[in-house]
């Protein structure tokens, strides 16, 4: 019996199994809206068999895109357009559908990663003024962004608010709060990037803060029988950055303030972090996170095997297995891990003819009830 594929819930948020697809951006969105490639990207993920599905960093605000070409949530036409997506998406997968909602702060106004990444600069066409939590850039070379101000921090509530809104009228099984990755949340964790000397910085519990607030609104605003979770840099793997510490007290305040789980990533906030890269390199920080907190917690990165994500649910290390780039690289993984693990997974019937034979009962078909 595959521990991988068996049924879990975050919340009252029923999944299949315990595969998520992670939030992955795809910098092909027009003025914030979801264009056909969401539709057959997302589609296409929305038949991998996996369990979750959590739709990329969707910005709160046209200002909070990390790239003109990201996806956002802050306009009717951009609900519209992903209320498209979502009704093909649902009309043929049986799939958990959750979206993170983030604000990119200081690393907005940023090319796409095939035009090389860089800040597009304020005075350039494309690009915008950014904010973050400090007037401090995330490279010396940047354009510094705008320190917020009170009404700054209130406008960016305000925005997760209605994002976290439109999210529930879209009928979004659950929200991932991003707070990882050195976007602006992040950046308020992070002594790196927060220089302030008001009650948002400073001390530990001044810089969780703004983030803690934040959860707050959007936790009021979606529904309460879905599931709100949070995403984190475990660590910026800078001295004297965010660390592991930190986050087990953020997870302990989120934990207290009804965060359904905790999907633990790392870096993300300066250029000179040294990643210590290698397979299921971030999980201990998940395992920490679930140990000591007793929260759910999603692990990610290089975890690319089928026998390693079951070692990993198996051993309690986390309770869900975050993937992403193997996910692109493979959209069947769930099948294949499925194959390997003895287990089942969901398939629509129109795909069955494509079991190998020897495992006839590979596949089942939720949506429809047949097994």
């Amino acid at each position: 019996m595959s521990h991988l594929f068996d049924p879990y819930k975050i919340g009252d948020l029923e999944l299949a199994n315990r595969i998520a697809i992670a939030p992955m951006c795809q910098y092909s969105a027009e003025e914030g809206s979801a264009t056909d490639w969401h539709m057959i990207h997302l589609g296409h993920m929305a038949l991998s068999g996996a369990g979750l599905l959590i739709i990329e960093a969707t910005a709160v605000s046209a200002e909070g895109r990390i790239s003109p070409a990201d996806l956002g949530l802050y306009s009717d036409a951009n609900e519209a357009a992903l209320a498209r997506v979502l009704g093909a998406v649902r009309k043929y997968s049986p799939i958990a559908v959750a979206m993170q909602l983030g604000h990119a702060g200081r690393k907005a106004s940023s090319q796409a990663p095939w035009d090389g990444g860089a800040q597009i600069r304020p005075d350039q066409p494309t690009g915008w003024q950014t904010v973050a939590p400090s007037n401090v850039p995330h490279s010396a070379s940047e354009a510094p962004p705008v320190a917020l101000d009170k009404n700054g921090l209130r406008k960016v509530r305000e925005d997760f608010v209605a994002a976290a809104r439109r999210a529930a009228r879209l009928g979004i099984d659950g929200i991932e709060v991003h707070g990882a990755h050195g976007y602006l949340l992040h950046q308020f964790l992070s002594p790196i990037a927060n220089h302030r000397t008001d009650e948002y910085g400073g001390s530990l519990e001044n810089r969780m803060r703004f983030p803690l607030e934040v959860f707050e609104a959007v936790r009021e605003a979606f529904p309460a029988d879905k599931p709100v979770w949070m995403r984190v840099s475990a660590t910026d793997w800078v001295p004297d950055g965010w660390d592991i510490d930190g986050t087990l007290a953020l997870s302990h305040a989120l934990k207290a303030r009804g965060c359904a789980a905790v999907h633990v990533s790392t870096g993300g906030v300066s250029p000179q972090q040294a990643i210590k890269i290698g397979p299921g390199y971030q999980v201990p920080y998940a395992q920490r996170v679930k140990a000591e907190v007793g929260l759910p917690t999603m692990a990610v990165g290089l975890i690319t095997e089928p026998e390693q994500a079951e070692s990993i649910i198996a051993n309690q290390e986390a309770d869900v297995i975050s993937i992403a780039r193997a996910m692109l690289y493979d959209p069947r993984w769930p099948w294949h891990a499925a194959a390997k693990l003895g287990a089942q997974v969901n398939a629509p019937k129109q795909y069955w003819r494509s079991q190998p034979r020897g495992l006839e009962h590979l596949f089942f078909d939720m949506k429809h009830g047949q097994r």
